[in-house]
């Protein structure tokens, strides 16, 4: 079975150089270079995984360059299962609640310690719940409309994926306040959240069991390729939390992107300086290939 190697780099300056594509091509007998963007993504062929790709991994990370290699076959997606918060958006939405509740830097400790797998998700989550406790819920349309940004590249990656056929799912150990609006806005066909719990125009500090984590998105990928009728071998899942690792693990494609270390150490495919356009990539599609939101390839 043959493998491809892909490499890339920030897409806001990218300098992947010809030279270094072309010595490591060379250095490991693979084919003809494939430049998927001038500068900034490229690809070859491969017979088999190279046995010093961990060490050549690192050295070009040292040089803003993402590494991955994967097998050659079914490389196009039929469905793609993201998760959202530090994902999709640039934010921890709860991160983002807690600061206009004055208990930010507490939250955020909380949620770092929980996303690298140091702390029981659920448990983490009731407790970062709790401390929001009298919120008034208008500050979530605050946060909604001031601090929620989505992470680059995602408009390009639902609408390339889309445009060929592909199913979304956004799936969240977060809020469907804010699924329910990113899912709109990027064009998902469906998510999955969980919800806060509010009484009185205020949060009540407790989230609607059962809480949707690690397990939940796993049974998501698993029922809706089924619903589907594909494989999660069809799939390609994103995440960068511990909550995550299930999903990544189990799809054809897992992609660990800008994740917590203890993530990252436990996935094949990772995504450091890239950003959400390095999936569409890592499927082969070409930068001229990518579709704008109305499903039509970019101009230029």
């Amino acid at each position: 079975m043959s493998h491809v190697a892909t490499l890339l780099t920030n897409p806001k300056s990218p300098a992947l150089d010809t030279v270094l594509v072309e010595n490591l091509r060379s250095a490991w007998g693979g084919g003809a270079t494939r430049w998927l963007a001038p500068g900034e993504a490229a690809e070859f062929v491969l017979p088999a995984p190279p046995g010093n790709f961990r060490a050549i991994w690192q050295e070009l990370q040292e040089l803003g360059v993402d590494l991955n290699v994967q097998s050659a076959e079914g490389r196009r997606k039929a469905l793609l299962i993201a998760d959202m918060d530090s994902t999709m958006i640039q934010q921890e939405c709860i991160d983002e609640l807690a600061d206009e509740a004055g208990v930010g830097a507490r939250v955020a400790e909380i949620t770092a310690r929980a996303m690298n797998g140091e702390l029981d998700f659920e448990g983490a989550l009731k407790e970062r719940v709790g401390l929001l406790k009298g919120l008034n819920s208008a500050v979530i349309d605050t946060v909604l409309s001031k601090r929620i940004t989505l992470m680059p590249g995602a408009g390009a990656l639902l609408a390339t994926m889309k445009a060929h056929g592909a199913h979304a799912v956004l799936v969240s150990g977060g809020f469907t306040v804010f699924a329910g609006r990113v899912a709109a806005q990027l064009g998902f066909d469906e998510y999955r959240a969980n919800v806060l719990l509010v009484q009185d125009g205020h949060l009540t500090g407790k989230v609607a069991m059962p809480i949707l984590g690690r397990d939940a998105k796993v049974r998501t990928l698993q029922e809706t390729t089924a619903r589907l009728g594909i494989t999660p071998e069809q799939a390609v899942a994103v995440g960068d939390g511990a909550n995550d690792l299930g999903m990544l693990q189990m799809a054809g494609m897992g992609v660990a992107l800008h994740a917590k270390p203890a993530v990252a150490a436990q996935c094949d495919l990772r995504i450091n300086h890239g950003d959400l356009s390095a999936l569409l990539y890592l499927q082969g599609y070409r930068r001229e290939e990518f579709a704008d939101q109305a499903g039509k390839p970019a101009a230029g």
